[in-house]
């Protein structure tokens, strides 16, 4: 269950005033309008031929996704292995099979990077005759897809991998809150059961290899009819363990390309030792139970967002998780080749209509698996990737910050000088002051004030909510 929230409305006489300040955002962060016309008209024509592929559309796949989803890259489908373990059926859509690289739509995915998604709607990679229609793994739709054939043991360990181009149909659309209810309920069968059984497999796999999943609640701005409200939604168990075919995935895309010497990885450094020793500092002085030789995956395990003190502990150490990259390589692989959040060799290559890399990623590991050189085309772009996804990264993140920032103040521009319930989840070591967490409405902002006791739940008074600057300040009163 998520953070009880209030919902916030905007008046309707508000509401072009919230719409400018996106609008504002998007020439700020110089997020691209519409398609140009010749992007549109290959995308028309490459979305009106008949799919082409190796038939197995006899395969029960389903998608699960937010309510309302229509770029559907994922499609999935489990089953049990005649003498132990699970083969995981994971269809990806096959965007490259409608792209042809350096051609009109290429070079604008090239310039957008990825999706960005705002509270007033989304700024599409790819035009929606392909993103919401013949690329996406809709149901009942014949579809062109990267399927992945992956066999696990019966503790969820890789045993086989293949991929391959085919042809395949989604029988269903299921959103997470039906999929958890049917597990909760017991009424959960075929896929979704080995689901419940495959995802908590890999989380153990991925503790016992100094994983990390974070339990932390998503700070979100969501569009109602009413107008907009922030809340934290804490994700649901069922999400975790989708989250965790996805991960699987990527870390076998991964090894075929490193064993290929040939490919593009999503790196992320091992923490710094003075972070380390600054978060284990942190955790001793919050009460959070770090015995000797445990790593950070297994002490955030288990945590409660919801529990002040671990709410103060996961928002300080995420320190520890940033400087995450994309490398590519041609030849030797890289000196750092895995991802200490997942503690080994990842690739992006299951969401290729919302993000660029994954649809090169996976050209080449469908070439590897076929024996088969990689495509020219490919190659050359695996040279430019990694600076036109952190281009696009920055963009993104930047926005997103800004539409929440946004709202954050202006939700709350008419309630300066009211008193709220919040608590300290990060101080400065050299500086006073710091920044709390509010859950009514859902907002993480500034708070001045000497000694602010991190972990602790403290009153503080709005004494700033100015949606021009998107700033919100808060001080502390007891």
């Amino acid at each position: 269950m998520g953070v009880p929230h209030r919902t916030i409305r905007v008046p309707d006489a508000q509401k072009p005033r919230l719409v400018d300040g996106f609008e504002r955002i998007r020439d700020e962060f110089d997020l691209p309008a519409a398609f140009p016309a010749p992007v549109r008209a290959e995308a028309e024509q490459v979305a009106s031929r008949p799919p082409a592929g190796e038939d197995r559309t006899d395969l029960p796949f389903l998608t699960i996704d937010p309510p309302g989803s229509m770029d559907l890259d994922q499609a999935l489908c489990l089953e049990e292995r005649p003498r132990g373990g699970y083969r995981v059926w994971y269809a990806i859509a096959d965007v490259g099979s409608f792209v042809r690289p350096g051609g009109a739509i290429d070079l604008e995915a090239r310039t957008r990077g990825e999706t960005v998604y705002l509270p007033d709607g989304r700024i599409p990679l790819h035009p929606a005759v392909l993103s919401e229609g013949a690329a996406s793994l809709l149901p009942g739709e014949v579809r062109p897809a990267a399927l992945w054939c992956l066999d696990l043991d019966a503790e969820g360990r890789t045993v086989g991998v293949d991929v391959r181009r085919a042809l395949v149909r989604s029988r269903e659309r299921l959103d997470y809150d039906y999929v958890q209810t049917a597990v909760d309920t017991q009424r959960a069968d075929g896929t979704l059961r080995l689901l419940a059984e495959i995802g908590p497999l890999r989380l153990a796999l991925e503790r016992a290899r100094g994983g990390v999943s974070l339990p932390t609640p998503d700070q979100e701005v969501v569009h109602e009819a009413g107008g907009y409200r922030l809340e934290f939604r804490t994700p649901l168990p069922c999400e975790a363990w989708n989250a965790q075919i996805s991960l699987l995935t990527g870390m076998a895309a991964a090894q075929l390309m490193l064993d290929a010497e040939i490919g593009l990885l999503r790196v992320l450094p091992p923490a710094d030792p003075r972070d380390l020793a600054k978060i284990r500092r942190v955790a001793l002085a919050l009460g959070v139970s770090w015995p000797e030789g445990a790593t950070y995956g297994e002490v955030v395990h288990g945590l409660d967002p919801k529990i002040p003190g671990h709410a103060a502990f996961l928002h300080e150490s995420t320190v520890l998780l940033r400087g995450a990259a994309y490398v590519s390589f041609n030849g030797e692989p890289p000196r750092l080749a895995e991802h200490a959040a997942i503690a080994g060799p990842y690739a992006h290559v299951t969401a290729p209509l919302r993000r660029l890399v994954d649809r090169y990623a996976t050209e080449v590991c469908l070439a590897v698996a076929a024996g088969e050189p990689v495509p020219e085309r490919v190659e050359e772009a695996l040279v430019v990737l990694p600076d036109q996804m952190r281009a696009a990264g920055r963009r993104t993140g930047g926005a997103d910050r800004a539409c929440v920032d946004l709202v954050e103040a202006f939700v709350l521009h008419e309630r300066v000088g009211e008193e709220f319930d919040a608590v300290v989840v990060d101080v400065a070591e050299d500086k006073p002051g710091g920044h709390v967490q509010v859950t009514d409405p859902a907002v993480i902002a500034r708070c001045d004030g000497d000694g602010l006791p991190l972990g602790e739940r403290i009153r503080v008074r709005l004494v700033r909510a100015d949606p021009n600057k998107r700033e919100v300040r808060f001080t502390r009163i007891s």
